[in-house]
């Protein structure tokens, strides 16, 4: 142990109460900071995977056909032609769904395609009626790119395989109407009624997926649709999800046609969350600041009652830079006390809070609060506490080590 940090404890315990003070704002501040981060990452992260266990990364829609214009320039046998885009023309729909696919598989990061075809319908029961969507899909295929298969909550997956004329319908749809897995309803679409059964009834979790989402087999919906060929669209999911805006770029090159990735689909969302990490941070930011300030107060007191052992301590040969660290000392200690804590109440209080029944409904639904752990809200928490609290010391600090023996004895040091 160095000479200087001994004397940082025998000054750090002369102010024990303010040296509390500056300790408990700390952990608070850690604390609070590690539990927010994680809520409103926990939510944001349920949003992404039911996105994405549900819309997939991908959606390849709609073929790209670029309108240019070819001139000669220069003499008649220079070679050079100058291309002019006049624009793009988006043709709605896939014709070639099997082709695209092949196409889409060929692309490294890609896990699973599924095509599907979509399509605006009038749900009707007993009970009541409702607008909707209905998807037609290739089960096996769509299992590949979704969680279709973990969202059933009631009835069986195995019985819209086999059924004819199965559905698969959202929780809230089955709520409203009433209806629950063997229960006939009718879809009407352009005027014309089709009977259905409920196969089983899924549950994303997502109230606007829900509550207007209906999944037919794919000969089924082209024959409620009357589109015997093509697709809306292909569902894509990918090995790594974070380069999907590349990947999206490279198909819609290569395939000419209009890749959306999950990131471009959600922007809103995500800076909707995005802005709530930034806003609860800075709020419990507070905290710390305040164990900042407590700490500026805190050594600054400490400088002035310890003029006369700074004195002594110059005269024996210390430096001032050896001043200054014996007080950064003190903020030092303090502050891994109090980040160490901190880690572990934040850690604590959310699991805590991970436990806790707390049935949540609206955009999301779940049975508890959600959280995701991660090292970076523990990193983000430390590193806001370490630039508060050692720029609030570096002052006092400075301050110390500026004063001078003879200043002190005389009595004018400043």
């Amino acid at each position: 142990m160095s000479q200087n940090f001994r004397i940082a404890l025998r000054f750090l315990t002369a102010k024990k109460r303010a040296m509390l003070m500056s300790l408990s704002c700390i952990i608070l501040g850690v604390g609070l900071f590690i539990v927010t981060q994680a809520a409103t990452s926990g939510f944001q992260e349920f949003f992404i995977k039911t996105i994405l266990g549900t819309n997939g990364a991908i959606l390849i829609q709609d073929k790209l056909q670029e309108t240019q214009r070819s001139q000669e320039a220069g003499d008649y046998n220079s070679g050079y032609s100058i291309r002019q885009k006049e624009g793009q023309k988006y043709i709605e729909g896939i014709d070639y769904p099997e082709i695209l696919t092949e196409g889409v598989k060929s692309f490294h990061n890609v896990k699973g395609v599924s095509a599907v075809l979509r399509g605006t319908v009038t749900i009707r029961s007993s009970f009541r009626e409702q607008s909707g969507q209905a998807y037609g899909i290739n089960l096996e295929d769509h299992l590949s790119v979704s969680d279709l298969a973990s969202q059933i909550v009631l009835g069986s997956l195995n019985d819209f395989r086999v059924q004819q004329g199965g559905a698969l319908i959202g929780r809230v749809i089955a709520d409203r109407l009433q209806l629950e897995p063997g229960d006939n309803f009718e879809l009407e679409n352009h005027g014309e009624i089709h009977h259905y059964k409920v196969s089983a009834v899924y549950q994303t979790g997502v109230n606007d997926i829900d509550s207007v989402r209906i999944y037919l087999q794919m000969d089924e919906a082209k024959a409620l649709f009357k589109k015997p060929t093509g697709a809306t669209y292909l569902q894509v999911s990918l090995i790594n999800r974070d380069t999907a805006r590349e990947d999206a770029a490279e198909m819609t090159n290569a395939l000419q046609h209009k890749a959306d990735a999950w990131q471009d689909r959600e922007k809103s969302w995500l800076g909707v969350f995005r802005a709530l990490r930034i806003a609860t941070g800075i709020t419990v930011s507070v905290f710390t600041l305040i164990a900042g300030l407590a700490m500026f107060n805190t050594l600054a007191m400490i400088v002035l009652e310890k003029t006369k052992e700074i004195a002594i301590l110059r005269s024996m040969g210390y430096s001032r830079e050896d001043i200054s660290r014996i007080f950064l000392w003190q903020a030092t200690v303090v502050l891994v006390i109090g980040t160490l804590i901190g880690c572990a109440v934040g850690a604590g209080i959310t699991y805590a809070v991970s436990q806790y029944p707390l049935p949540i409904t609206g955009i999301f639904t779940s049975r508890k609060f959600l959280v995701e752990w991660s090292k970076w809200h523990y990193i983000e928490a430390v590193s806001t506490a370490i630039i508060f609290v050692m720029l609030a010391s570096v002052i006092p600090s400075r301050r110390a080590a500026r004063l001078e023996p003879g200043d002190i004895i005389r009595g004018t040091a400043q």
